[in-house]
């Protein structure tokens, strides 16, 4: 097995995983390629008492799949993987993240986004 592949197989295995919610919401992370951009839509939620994001003005279950129609907090865009964690991490106060996990997530998906933007591939946000 190359180590592409062995690389592939931990990190689908690892995306099988529970991660708790974070109670500062969420991102949808895309790319604008026409203005050469990653951008991030943040979305605010509560965490209800069985562990689900729940959208704060419905009081709805927010579905980890399928479309959902909701406007987005604020979207943040960046031109590298760096530039954006920059401007959400440490020019935003307060910082729309509160779980570390989350954090790190947020910054293996934003190089993704840039690796997809440099070579064309297709971005689907893990």
């Amino acid at each position: 097995m190359s180590i592409a592949d062995t690389i592939k197989t931990i990190d689908d295995e690892l995306s099988k995983r529970y991660i708790a919610l974070d109670p500062a919401g969420y991102f949808i992370i895309y790319l604008d390629r026409d203005a050469g951009l990653i951008c991030a839509k943040h979305f605010t939620n509560i965490i209800n008492e069985k562990g689900l994001a729940v959208d704060p003005e419905t009081g709805k279950v927010i579905p980890a799949k399928g479309k959902v129609e909701r406007t987005a907090q604020i979207i943040y865009t960046g031109r590298t993987a760096k530039e954006l964690c920059v401007k959400i991490f440490e020019e935003m106060k307060p910082c729309p993240i509160s779980f570390l996990d989350h954090a790190a997530y947020l910054g293996r998906e934003f190089v993704r986004a840039q690796d997809a933007l440099i070579s064309g591939e297709e971005y689907i946000q893990d």
